[in-house]
């Protein structure tokens, strides 16, 4: 049987009280289960028992070194379905001073951030199946800076996104 799509991930994080704020208001998730030194979360319309599992290490837990000293994780990505939410959840971002870069991948528009442990999450609109010209697709190979003004212009605030379509 072949995998058909992630359902959740796990993080070592110094607090996970700190780390449960944090991804409640930067990304609506919900605690939909919690003991001590631990919490289980969810993503608003997620049918998952939970998208998110946070275990607490304590404070005297180092930085992760992935991708410059060792192997690991480098994000987690999650989608959005409309370039509304993209936009409330990059001014969110932003006053949470947690944004660390946006850009234009052509078949998707992406913001990246990092979580109070600075471990780096990515949230993506994709453009819809049948809005995927030839120019877009030829777009790929080319990382541009996000400008999602012209985005919003171009696809509409309320155009939902191609969940899940990678092509």
């Amino acid at each position: 049987m072949p995998v058909q799509r992630l359902n959740h991930a796990v993080l070592y994080v110094r607090d996970v009280s700190r780390s449960v704020a944090f991804y409640q208001e930067a990304l609506g998730f919900r605690v939909v289960q919690a003991f001590p030194g631990a919490a289980f979360l969810q993503a608003e319309g997620s049918s998952n028992d939970h998208d998110l599992g946070l275990f607490q290490i304590g404070a005297q837990a180092g930085p992760s070194s992935a991708g410059r000293a060792t192997v690991g994780l480098y994000h987690l990505a999650w989608e959005v379905d409309t370039l509304a939410e993209l936009q409330r959840i990059a001014t969110t971002l932003t006053e949470m001073n947690a944004l660390v870069g946006a850009s234009d991948h052509s078949t998707t528009k992406a913001l990246y951030a990092k979580d109070p442990d600075g471990l780096e999450f990515e949230v993506s609109w994709l453009v819809p199946a049948d809005l995927l010209t030839e120019e877009v697709l030829d777009g790929r190979a080319q990382i541009k800076p996000l400008d999602l003004a012209k985005e919003l212009e171009r696809y509409g605030a309320q155009t939902r996104g191609g969940i899940g379509v990678s092509v």
